[in-house]
């Protein structure tokens, strides 16, 4: 299944719940789907710095466990963003399931 240009938005998705790092981010989208969706490091921070140059996340350093992390978190730009994803995604996903036969 081809999900391009669907990360952003997931990622925006787990910010908006609280701030995070790359990994923890990765994980919730994993765990979130029933392992379905698992993205890699070379997909998921790419994905990280661009929203991060938009103005959607902003990061910080943080200690976990005694090791300095970077952490991420949604921008009232980015909460904006996630809004508008969501009402695209619901209508697209309305569009597809009728062309299936599923509505």
């Amino acid at each position: 299944m081809n999900l391009k240009g669907t990360l952003p938005t997931l990622i925006l998705e787990v910010l908006a719940e609280e701030s995070s790092h790359g990994y923890r981010i990765a994980q919730k989208i994993k765990q979130s789907s029933d392992g379905l969706l698992d993205f890699k490091e070379g997909t998921l921070y790419p994905a990280l710095h661009k929203l991060e140059n938009e103005g959607s996340v902003e990061s910080f350093e943080g200690v976990e466990s005694g090791r300095t992390r970077r952490y991420y978190r949604i921008t009232p730009a980015g909460l904006k963003v996630l809004r508008d994803d969501r009402a695209e995604w619901q209508q697209l996903s309305r569009a597809v399931s009728m062309i299936l036969g599923e509505a």
